[in-house]
């Protein structure tokens, strides 16, 4: 397997400042309450799920981690910046993967991925080299030039995967990274995501529908249901605290969320 680039940069903020804290946040559509005093934070050099079942909030928690939108109340620190009084260079820290990325698709994948470093100001002579050797990780070599229109979705859920590391991020926000690739490149990813978690400091969040990912590189978990925060720490205080201490993060997610019985619906499908 190719070695992937490092990702070596200063912190944003001070230096002992969690990755991302997020504090008592709430934000609602209309009478909807979609997040309702929601607080945990990320370590730097941390990897943690952010779970729940459809309609949870998560899809609006991650947005406003990344300054998309702004919550009725709380406070969001990106290495210790106000994302809402100093969100640009905040944001300047962020690798954000989305769930279904929009890419330039007129463009070629080298294109594409210059135009990004080109955003975020890093050096031809540094991202020709990062560039490459993602590529090469990720198996892209050889279709960068191909017009990212005739790329598969896998193909377009790595160059957005580059994209996010191209600029050493400190905090790395991924919605459900692992979409459409292959094993061999999620496996890829998970090392990668452990690699830059553990020996250059970057905390990571993401969220995901497969708990066996969850379970496998998660440090902690966040599960969120109706907006809110009902359960955080390791799988092995969540087993405990669940009442399942020889269980999966599947038993113990959806013991939590109240979602154990499923006999009544898998009986009516069934008929």
């Amino acid at each position: 397997m190719p070695a992937l680039p490092s990702s070596t940069a200063m912190p944003v903020g001070a230096t002992d400042a969690p990755a991302l804290q997020v504090a008592h946040v709430s934000k609602s559509y209309g009478t909807t309450r979609a997040l309702v005093d929601v607080s945990f934070s990320v370590r730097p050099g941390e990897i943690v799920g952010l779970l729940g079942p459809n309609g949870a909030g998560k899809s609006t928690a991650m947005k406003s981690i990344l300054g998309l939108l702004r919550p009725d109340s709380g406070v969001i620190h990106v290495l210790g910046r106000d994302m809402a009084t100093d969100g640009m260079v905040a944001k300047a820290a962020i690798g954000y993967v989305p769930e279904a990325p929009s890419l330039y698709e007129f463009l070629t994948g080298a294109e594409y991925l210059d135009f990004v470093s080109d955003l975020y100001g890093v050096p031809p002579n540094v991202r020709a080299d990062r560039i490459r050797q993602f590529l090469a990780g990720l198996e892209l070599a050889g279709h960068e030039d191909a017009l990212i229109s005739g790329y598969s979705q896998g193909m377009k859920q790595k160059v957005a995967l580059i994209s996010a590391l191209l600029h050493h991020p400190r905090l790395m926000v991924l919605d459900e990274p692992l979409n459409g690739l292959d094993p061999r490149a999620a496996r890829v990813v998970k090392d990668l995501l452990r690699s830059l978690a553990t020996t250059e400091g970057v905390g990571v969040v993401f969220s995901t529908h497969v708990l066996e990912i969850a379970e496998a590189i998660c440090d902690r978990v966040v599960i969120l249901r109706q907006g809110q925060v009902i359960a955080e720490g390791t799988v092995a205080a969540l087993r405990q605290r669940a009442g399942l201490p020889g269980s999966g993060l599947e038993e113990v997610f959806l013991s939590l969320t109240g979602t154990g019985d499923l006999g009544e619906v898998v009986r009516a499908l069934g008929r």
